[in-house]
């Protein structure tokens, strides 16, 4: 019987990345790890931060493997729920779904990373403008497609993040929903929500706090291993075991995935009135704690 006080699945949702029908047929286990972002929040750093701590500081994990984007319609779910079936290690896996979307367990423990949208915009640009064909080919021309395909960039990113304020996500899916549906469920037990800035701040903190969340008990002589191999030098230095496909799908490669892990590049090159109506279109859609939380985090 379903329990009426976790959520419940209300939806689908589908497009040139998603197929949400995925998590339908996801066995759960106790102990397994659910990495959450709207996109270009920090997912890969979260997936490295667990992986690290689960294995002791090892060096040359092939993390993007390990922890598979679930919804990802790319490989299809026949190839890729039997592939998570069989990992042997506790599993930690991402999805980009908004709650109501995915199937929730109280089985798991739910990591969810916010980060200003104006920051997730500017991430999302270098990945977007970087695409190269091949990208674009599996996105849109491997069958199960639903809506639209996805088209290259505009050269402005300033156009770019105005066309995706106002059409809330375009053109990959919708942000502000994402961010409610996750704010909403924040005081569950089994769920944490984490912050880029506060990463960024206090990456050793949070990490410890994130270790105490997931009862993952960490000998305290490999946290400097850790540590360093959770910098974003360590981590641009060698991206390839953490990209998808080793960053064949974009020029430059797992580098260019991987970008420059920085907030505030749109300071220069929005408007104050750009950057005004992003804030109050944030307060509106999320109200003033969520619309501040996702600006600065704690601080």
């Amino acid at each position: 019987m379903l329990n009426p006080a976790l959520p419940q699945k209300q939806r689908e949702m589908m497009n040139h990345h998603m197929d949400s029908t995925i998590w339908n047929d996801f066995n759960f286990r106790d102990d397994d790890i659910i990495i959450a972002t709207y996109a270009k929040s920090g997912t890969t750093w979260m997936q490295q931060i667990i992986s690290q701590m689960l294995f002791s500081g090892e060096t040359g994990l092939a993390v993007a493997e390990m922890s598979p984007w679930m919804d990802l319609r790319i490989p299809p779910k026949q190839v890729k729920l039997p592939e998570v079936e069989a990992q042997s290690h506790r599993r930690f896996v991402k999805t980009h779904l908004p709650v109501d979307a995915l199937v929730f367990s109280p089985q798991a423990k739910y990591i969810y990373i916010g980060r200003d949208g104006r920051d997730v915009m500017w991430s999302m640009y270098n990945h977007h403008s970087k695409a190269n064909d091949l990208w674009y080919d599996a996105l849109n021309n491997t069958p199960g497609r639903v809506g639209p395909p996805i088209d290259p960039p505009p050269a402005d990113p300033v156009e770019y993040f105005n066309t995706w304020l106002a059409r809330d996500g375009y053109p990959f899916w919708p942000f502000w929903e994402n961010i409610r549906s996750w704010w909403e469920i924040r005081d569950l037990p089994n769920v944490r929500l984490v912050h880029f800035a506060d990463l960024k701040a206090d990456m050793p903190g949070e990490m410890r706090k994130l270790a105490d969340f997931l009862e993952i008990e960490v000998d305290p002589a490999h946290w400097p291993a850790i540590e360093e191999h959770c910098s974003f030098d360590y981590m641009k230095a060698n991206a390839t075991p953490s990209v998808p496909l080793g960053g064949a799908f974009w020029d430059g490669g797992a580098q260019t995935f991987v970008h420059k892990g920085t907030n505030g590049r749109w300071r220069d090159q929005l408007s104050a009135a750009e950057s005004a109506a992003y804030e109050a279109r944030a307060e509106k859609e999320l109200g003033a704690d969520c619309a501040a939380w996702l600006a600065h985090g704690s601080a």
